[in-house]
């Protein structure tokens, strides 16, 4: 995990645990918590008197713990955990060395195993930190049980790969969910993991709160609080959802598992049914093509827009080297429209129907005069998120073609299917002044560039018999499709043509 999502995980830390849930179990909690300031904790209380407890289960080198130490207020323990007994030597070493002997504990144990031994009420941790390599999901069932009620989990994906369409078959059997290839892919990913640890959650009458979801670089982080409730976790099913993407214009389509309908004003009054579906035709109403389907994915809100905003306050409040960047994306995801799932982009869009991108304002400012809202999101510079229904977008791509049209053989089947529809709304692509966010107007750093060509999460730990990874790493370009094309050297190609005739023969 890179200087980022560290930086906004100890920013993150005072602000996790909500006041309101920590005054149900000890009286004294000082109800300042409830402004931009963390919580304190005044003497003399009983169970809380010492502070939060925090698990850090895949520690390595044991940093984090230690900045968790040293910058984190409030805290009792902070148990420091790996299974590697080198990994555990040089904690207890960065330990010693910044003097952090009476709040972090190092523990040599399987991380699993160390989460299932704090499954007690009177054991559980306020907070639990998996940062795995890869992906988490066979620690979540231990972790959504080990968490205090109220608490806060911590999780780590850096298996991109999976979790943005490249193997669903994979993504499925290690997540429960289809991934889908879309421009959204990043969003899909983090709702992907939100549905997962939703899953495991519900299973013990638990269910998620998401403060924060980040995707950035090459990885996503969520933070999520977690609740014990049968009654709220039946509502689960309203916030899970099937996708139906069209296989020509990437058209999205949402389908929730369940619905909830008020019959009263108590929460308990509450009716669930199954909705009727599909809700797309056999073949999609813009371009004629099929579906595919994906998901369960997480349609609820990715974060807690009141939590974001204390937290875009609080991150002045120490000295973060990332900071103007923290700053940057808290701002777009603060922007965000956090009841609409997933996004498009224009230049993808443009790129369906073969014309010329048009800018990012004229597209925003069209869809605020049609009477919609729009934002970006946090995960691509070029996303369009609004409640717009889709034709409303096809409108606006269709009118910017005729107003800049494309040659008649640069049409091919889909762009043709969509271009050849009737406008159903009057476009007016008047730019407005608030089509500019204000994070855009202030030109905070808001998507950041790779810093280094190769940027990534590198290869796993293992043996390498090049001289260093990035040999290894030319060696396999293109090892799969190697494998799947016949090797046509000219020796070969001379056998092949002969094999060739000799089947004709025969």
């Amino acid at each position: 995990m890179d200087n980022l999502a560290k930086d906004i995980n100890l920013a993150n830390t005072p602000l996790k645990i909500n006041a309101e849930s920590q005054e149900k179990r000890v009286s004294c909690v000082d109800k300042t918590a409830e402004s931009d300031a963390p919580f304190i904790i005044k003497e003399g209380a009983a169970e809380m008197v010492n502070g939060l407890n925090i698990l850090e289960a895949l520690s390595a080198s044991g940093l984090r713990s230690i900045r968790y130490a040293k910058e984190v207020p409030g805290l009792n323990s902070i148990v420091a955990n790996d299974i590697s007994e080198a990994a555990v030597t040089s904690i207890r070493a960065n330990i010693a060395h910044n003097d952090v002997n009476h709040l972090v504990t190092a523990s040599h144990s399987d991380a699993v195993l160390v989460m299932y031994q704090h499954r007690r009420y009177q054991d559980r941790f306020h907070a639990v930190d998996l940062d795995p390599y890869g992906c988490p999901s066979h620690f979540l069932d231990a972790a959504v049980q080990c968490v205090s009620d109220g608490g806060i989990l911590l999780v780590t994906c850096t298996d991109m790969a999976v979790l943005c369409g490249n193997t669903p078959e994979t993504c499925y059997s290690k997540y429960g969910s289809i991934s889908l290839k879309n421009k959204a892919c990043h969003e899909m990913a983090l709702r992907i993991l939100l549905q997962c640890i939703e899953s495991h959650a519900n299973r013990y009458s638990r269910y998620i709160v998401p403060l924060l979801s980040v995707s950035a670089d090459f990885y996503i982080r969520v933070f999520v609080k977690i609740y014990t409730s049968a009654a709220i976790c039946k509502e689960s099913i309203s916030k899970l959802s099937y996708v139906y993407q069209c296989v020509g214009c990437e058209t999205m389509t949402l389908q929730p598992l369940g619905l909830c309908n008020k019959i009263g004003p108590k929460p308990s009054q509450t009716k669930f049914v199954l909705p009727h579906g599909p809700p797309v035709d056999a073949l999609c109403q813009h371009c004629g093509h099929k579906h595919r389907i994906g998901g369960p994915i997480w349609s609820g809100p990715l974060h807690d827009t009141d939590f974001v905003v204390r937290l875009s306050t609080h991150i002045h409040t120490s000295t973060f080297g990332t900071l103007r960047r923290m700053e940057g994306v808290l701002a777009v995801i603060s922007e965000e429209l956090n009841d609409v799932p997933l996004y498009y982009t224009m230049d993808r869009l443009c790129s369906i129907v073969r014309c010329q991108t048009m800018s990012i304002l004229s597209v925003r400012s069209a869809v605020l005069n049609a009477g919609y809202r729009v934002s970006y999101s946090h995960a691509n510079r070029m996303s369009i998120k609004t409640d717009a229904p889709m034709y409303v977008l096809w409108d606006i791509v269709r009118y910017w073609e005729s107003q800049n049209p494309i040659k008649m053989e640069r049409r091919q089947n889909v762009s043709e299917a969509i271009l050849s529809k009737k406008q159903t709304i009057k476009v007016d692509m008047t730019v407005r002044e608030d089509a500019n966010p204000e994070s855009r107007q202030l030109k905070l750093v808001r998507f950041q560039e790779n810093p280094l060509r190769y940027w990534g999460p590198g290869t796993r730990s293992t043996t390498c018999v090049q001289e260093n990874k990035e040999e290894k790493r030319i060696a396999n370009q293109g090892k799969k499709k190697k494998k799947r094309k016949p090797d046509l050297s000219p020796d070969k190609q001379e056998t092949f043509k002969i094999s060739k005739q000799d089947d004709k023969d025969m």
